[in-house]
């Protein structure tokens, strides 16, 4: 255990009593040698304390000097970390700027897409339009010769009518007859035109 300065001072200025008093028996002569062999010992001891504490402030401030360093690293690293957290944190911005971007070419995109397709629908539409106005044309002129040649029926009818009083009944049978034709006549036709519609309506659904 290294002495402190006031412990060796305590020691220097009662060291004369205490060999005063261990050698009050002896002659002057084997007191003083034993005197001067002790102060030698206790110089040699303070020096050797000396030299010990001078050590450990030696290997106080290499401790130091070895704290300081390892901060000194320790905070270096800290400073990288923080500098590849700072790239990384970088990157990240640089990566959702780079997706926002993306999204908003594909919402162009997209509205592009749905314009175009609204066009389409819209000339499609057109031509439907116009594809029923031309039915509507159609079946117009076919109801036009329809009442042409119920007209015609009528006037070959009443002819007969004056010409064949006679055979009354079997024109009767003959009218009720033709009736019938032209009624199935006319419900095919209907028929005919409301399936080409369906197949019309079934095509614009497809289509779309």
């Amino acid at each position: 255990m290294a002495l402190a300065d006031s412990d060796i001072e305590y020691i220097k200025a009662h060291l004369g009593e205490w060999l005063a008093e261990q050698s009050l028996g002896k002659p002057p002569a084997v007191y003083e040698l034993e005197l001067r062999e002790r102060m030698v010992r206790v110089e040699e001891e303070l020096k050797h304390q000396r030299e010990l504490m001078r050590q450990g402030f030696t290997q106080m401030e290499k401790r130091f000097e070895q704290i300081d360093a390892r901060f000194e690293a320790v905070q270096q690293q800290m400073d990288k970390r923080f500098e590849q957290v700072d790239k990384r944190l970088e990157q990240i911005d640089a990566r959702f700027e780079a997706m926002q971007q993306q999204m908003d070419k594909r919402f162009e995109q997209v509205d592009a897409r749905i314009e175009a397709m609204q066009q389409q629908m819209d000339k499609r539409f057109e031509q439907v339009d116009k594809r029923l106005e031309q039915i509507d044309a159609r079946f117009e002129a076919m109801q036009q010769q329809m009442d042409k040649r119920f007209e015609q029926v009528d006037a070959r009818i009443e002819a007969m009518q004056q010409q064949m009083d006679k055979r009354f009944e079997q024109v009767d049978r003959r009218f009720d007859e033709m009736l019938r034709r032209h009624d199935r006549h006319f419900l095919w036709l209907l028929g005919s035109i409301l399936t080409g519609f369906g197949i019309a309506i079934s095509m614009l659904s497809f289509l779309n």
